[in-house]
């Protein structure tokens, strides 16, 4: 691929901004070499403003998401794009959402632009596990382990039962659910069905990915194991 189209192609900037780029040197090789419009060199290899670029297309990015963002492109309010570099959004193709956490819900969050890897992991036949931490309005029942794994749960205007489901009381007002489903507000709704009421609820795991550690507000590129962990669960 051309210089200017695949500089472009990551968000850096329309083609005549990539071209004004190449006139002021600011692409180079890693050995200082100024790059010209016709160029074409390896994509580790190209550095702008000294630094190299974002990865290639194929990207994955986790993020610790926050309460009270969105993960919509077009939220008038705060959004989860407000909380990564303004290129990413206006890469070709662009790095969108994989599923979605509400406004009041937290954790982690991942994006891609490689739109396979998005349909594999958010598809329902690979039933790919999400943990969640969630803490209630009211105490435990004491029997939502057995109703979340009886696979005879129903939610309120569904037509379906939920899929088994692995809970673990962690207190009175707390506990952790495991879902193999994305249904919309799914894990609110189940605790809903039994009389409860989620409080909060942080997201801490996606198939064999965890946050690690990552800060509240914080993301960063996953290597290709990390990616590998996700879909293996």
């Amino acid at each position: 691929m051309r210089l200017i189209k695949l500089v472009s192609n990551l968000g850096y900037g329309s083609q005549k901004d990539v071209r004004a780029m190449i006139r002021d040197e600011r692409l180079t090789t890693r050995a200082g070499v100024p790059l010209g419009v016709e160029a074409r060199a390896d994509h580790a290899d190209i550095l702008l403003d000294g630094k190299p670029l974002d990865p290639p297309q194929g990207i994955v990015l986790m993020l610790n998401k926050p309460c009270g963002y969105t993960c919509s492109t077009n939220d008038p309010g705060l959004t989860v794009y407000s909380l990564l570099p303004p290129r990413f959004i206006l890469r070709k193709p662009v790095v969108a959402t994989v599923g979605r956490l509400d406004r009041d819900s937290s954790g982690l969050l991942l994006l891609t632009d490689d739109g396979q890897f998005l349909h594999h992991v958010i598809s329902p036949r690979r039933a790919i596990a999400k943990t969640y931490e969630v803490t209630l309005a009211r105490p435990l029942r004491g029997d939502e382990a057995e109703v979340f794994a009886s696979g005879t749960l129903m939610l309120r205007s569904e037509a379906e039962p939920l899929l088994p489901a692995q809970f673990e009381a962690k207190g009175n007002l707390s506990a952790c659910v495991t879902i193999t489903e994305g249904r919309y507000h799914q894990v609110r709704r189940m605790f809903a069905a039994v009389g409860n009421h989620v409080e909060t609820l942080r997201r801490t795991r996606i198939g064999g990915l965890t946050l690690d550690g990552l800060e509240e507000g914080l993301w960063r590129p996953l290597g290709t194991d990390e990616i590998e962990a996700v879909t293996r669960g």
